[in-house]
């Protein structure tokens, strides 16, 4: 009989939406294009869709792997909060980390911890941090030093930064900090132009708020490997961040590379060979649904297993919590079973590892209290 499982820190998530959503709506969030499916086809016909269809109906007193119509009708007849609630309830998730750089009616992170029982706490993006510095109009001599202060006082609550410079730049960008100089030019040309609420692509700016938070010493989590059609996918490869990984490793800042897919062994190369990088799979698990212990299996191939972080990366739907945490508890368990049959592992090194990638990987980079209690029973039922 398997013991007690650890209750998951989800170390990257975001918000879920508070209202009712159409079918339209509830199948863009299935996928990372920003367009609607095409013509004859859905993207519940998908990994993440089959999978979707497979553990969460249950939970909404559904047969598994029903129609998705049936399955979008029980939703709405339930509403938007008790599904939330009974979603996170079953993901078995106790800390959630969230990033609440992206805009819209999503929750926060005490609203979402409530819903879940649990507890919540904040990721600051940097790229939406700065442009609301630049909101305030600050000139371009004062610019540097404005973001400063907001890091610093971020700094004060968050539990760590998160930096998407993969959509804004890429990860080929020049890996020492940049001169005052370069940073008065550079912001001279962005605020210029800039309209309220414009985005921050330039990439000394960038390098900026990577240095300006690596000094805060708070974990810091870059985007790597595929996400929505504003990137270019080779410029996301996590092996383009080594000259940064080496040049910020005095300060001490722990890295996160976060999803990694399809370029997660570099991640756990990374990972391996760097004290201070972190690696997690992220979207890729939900993305990859019954493939999901093949890429696992990638990534424990050289990744410590005192390195590997949890998170579902799951943005405005419930399901992905759920999809996300059960897949990953699905993946691991297998893949560690058959090693123990195996006799390659021993059954308490396998029970020891679930405990670090799960909960105290996570719990210790971004030094959080131990998990009150008993770990609640997770699953989809």
């Amino acid at each position: 009989m398997r013991p007690p499982r650890p209750g998951l820190v989800d170390q990257h998530c975001h918000g879920v939406v508070r209202t009712d959503l159409t079918d339209e709506a509830f199948e863009a969030l299935l996928t990372e294009s920003d367009a609607p499916a095409a013509r004859g086809t859905s993207f519940f016909d998908t990994q993440l869709g089959f999978a979707i269809r497979r553990w969460c109906p249950p939970l909404l007193g559904l047969d598994p792997h029903c129609p998705p119509a049936r399955y979008l009708g029980r939703r709405r007849e339930l509403g938007a909060a008790e599904v939330t609630r009974r979603m996170l309830r079953a993901a078995g998730i106790t800390t959630f980390l969230v990033d609440t750089g992206i805009p819209g009616d999503l929750t926060g992170p005490g609203e979402l911890a409530a819903a879940a029982g649990g507890t919540g706490h904040e990721v600051v993006r940097l790229e939406r941090l700065a442009e609301r510095v630049a909101d305030l109009a600050p000139t371009a001599g004062s610019f540097a030093s404005s973001v400063a202060e907001a890091v610093q006082d971020a700094a004060r609550t968050a539990t760590g930064f998160k930096s998407v410079a993969a959509y804004r730049c890429g990860l080929d960008f020049s890996p020492a900090p940049p001169a005052p100089r370069e940073i008065r030019v550079a912001a001279a040309g962005w605020l210029s132009g800039r309209r309220p609420g414009g985005r921050l692509t330039d990439p000394v700016l960038v390098r900026h708020l990577l240095w300006t938070a690596a000094g805060t010493g708070l974990p810091l989590q870059l985007h790597t490997g595929f996400g929505d059609p504003e990137l270019d996918l080779h410029r996301c490869d996590p092996l383009l961040l080594t000259g940064f990984v080496r040049a910020v490793r005095p300060t001490g800042c722990p890295l996160v590379l976060l999803h990694g897919y399809p370029y997660h062994r570099g991640a756990a190369y990374l990972a391996h060979v760097f004290p201070h990088v972190y690696a997690d799979l992220g979207l890729s698990v939900a993305h990859t649904g019954a493939r999901a212990a093949s890429v696992l299996a990638e990534a424990l191939e050289l990744v410590p297993f005192g390195k590997l972080l949890f998170s579902t990366d799951a943005y405005g739907l419930p399901e992905l919590y759920l999809v996300g945490s059960h897949l990953f508890r699905r993946a691991l368990d297998g893949l560690l079973d058959r090693w123990v049959a195996e006799d390659a592992w021993s059954r308490a090194d396998a029970e020891r590892v679930t405990a670090l990638v799960c909960a105290e990987n996570a719990r210790r980079v971004y030094r959080l209290a131990p998990e009150p209690g008993p770990p609640p029973v997770a699953g989809p039922g």
